[in-house]
């Protein structure tokens, strides 16, 4: 249970760049196929064909895969959830005689190091598993990593990780997991439904519910500071309605235009961050993550601001069931009708370039990205966000805070985070977020504060600010 519980708490940079997983067994949880190919599709543990590609194709005619033993490494980080990938690493040992050894790392800041440091003396692992994204451009893709551009498997995934995952025109990655993330307002169902209360639309409707909930000697909102990378998620999942205002801001604040102290609607976003200290837990600059999760489903808080994925697994694997408790609606901004959520592309796996075993790493994504891999995935370790593959839906069975998040998706009411939008993010983020989210500077203080952060970051991209 303890190496399980590990798995599942997500990092910083992996939540930051969100390495869509989640995590727990669920006896109950059916395969996803593609719609596509319902009706085809060979029962879980049984072969199925799939197209194969140039570099790596891994089955032959008649839909055997090529059986030929290898071992190839995966670097990944100490919080990621592993169930999913340990699935397909065993069907991919016994169906395609590849061993993968997975080696694990550090999370955070000092994750960033060790893959940076492994890339530069030319130590990396086979496969690597990182942030898509801003992160993932920073590491100098076409130096370090393979162009998977050419292969077949890519038509499946889902514009936005495409997007996340290419530098230069180049695709580079496959998602480590098969969802995405979002950041959402987490909410216990049960203290919404005691309480009469119903999902808010607008930020003002929002802080009338954390007003009826104090009232009432309920934790409004929960704060998990003593984890100070969750301080960002107020202000990083508010940029819909940043989006929302200003169609251009991504595009402005890249080229130095716009700026949040000056932008109206980048400034509500750090003004969220200040109005929310009144209604925090007493001691919410020592919570934790876990304890967070802990408080949110056992009605011990109502709203949670986070990135859902690493909480909706956690939830699952220790309170089962429990997990639909949970319901999530985007950060509400000031138009009701246009209610939408920011979301997070799944991180990414990239290959080597410089790996000695290119051609068994390629044989091991392209079984990654079959249906067959996609499923037995899915069975042990379910969406905990929108489905990144084209074609598939959720299961029926699908966690309800993800059914709530795929509503806005289905309803066109969704866009990516700004790190996915420009290189452009300030390195001291969550101490800025955490300084607002403790009342100690103001929405301006903190909104100049960042963008002079960004100035930082822009002048080492070149950029003219």
């Amino acid at each position: 249970m303890k190496k399980k519980l590990l798995s599942i708490l997500l990092s910083a940079a992996m939540v930051s760049g969100i390495l869509a997983g989640c995590s727990g067994s669920s006896a109950g949880s059916a395969p996803v196929e593609s719609a596509e190919n319902q009706a085809e599709t060979p029962a879980a543990g049984t072969e199925e064909a799939a197209e194969t590609t140039d570099a790596g194709g891994s089955e032959a005619a008649g839909g055997e895969y090529e059986y030929k033993e290898a071992t190839i490494s995966l670097l990944i980080d100490k919080d990621s959830t592993l169930d999913g990938l340990e699935a397909v690493c065993a069907l991919a040992k016994e169906k395609l005689g590849i061993t993968v050894d997975v080696e694990i790392r550090a999370g955070g800041a000092d994750g960033d190091n060790i893959v940076k440091t492994r890339l530069a003396s030319g130590d990396m692992a086979d496969l690597c598993a990182y942030n898509s994204g801003c992160k993932f451009t920073t590491l100098n893709p076409s130096e370090y990593f393979l162009d998977l551009s050419d292969q077949a498997y890519l038509s499946r995934l889902d514009e936005s990780f495409l997007s996340a995952v290419t530098a230069d025109g180049k695709v580079y990655g496959v998602p480590a997991g098969f969802a995405s993330g979002a950041g959402v307002v987490l909410y216990n169902r049960d203290t919404y439904e005691k309480y009469g209360l119903e999902v808010p639309h607008t930020w003002a409707d929002f802080l009338k519910n954390c007003d009826v909930l104090k009232e009432n000697g309920e934790v409004a909102v929960i704060g998990s500071f003593a984890d100070s990378w969750t301080t960002q998620v107020v202000y990083l999942g508010d940029h819909y309605n940043v989006q929302a205002e200003n169609p251009d801001f991504a595009k402005e604040f890249e080229a130095g235009t716009a700026k949040y102290a000056s932008e109206p609607a980048g400034l509500k976003s750090w003004q969220k961050c200040v109005d929310l200290v009144p209604y925090y837990n007493e001691d919410y600059t020592a919570t934790t993550y876990q304890t967070a999760c802990d408080m949110l489903v056992n009605g011990e808080g109502t709203h949670w601001i986070i990135t859902s994925d690493g909480v909706l697994a956690y939830i699952n694997s220790q309170y089962g069931e429990d997990v639909n408790k949970i319901g999530a609606f985007g950060v509400p901004g000031d138009d009701a009708d246009n209610h939408g959520i920011t979301t997070w592309p799944a991180g990414g796996l990239y290959v080597n370039k410089n790996s000695e075993n290119i051609d068994d790493i390629l044989r091991f994504l392209n079984f990654w990205m079959s249906d067959e891999a996609i499923n037995a995935y899915l069975a042990v370790q379910p969406p905990a966000g929108p489905i990144i593959i084209k074609g598939m839906a959720l299961p029926d069975d699908a966690f309800q805070a993800v059914k709530d998040e795929q509503a806005y998706i289905d309803a066109g009411k969704a866009c990516t985070a700004l790190e996915y939008q420009t290189a452009v993010k300030g390195a001291s983020c969550e101490q800025i977020t955490q300084e607002a989210g403790t009342g100690q500077i103001s929405a301006e203080e903190a909104a100049k504060a960042y963008d002079d952060d960004c100035l930082k970051q822009a002048v080492q991209l070149g950029l003219d600010w």
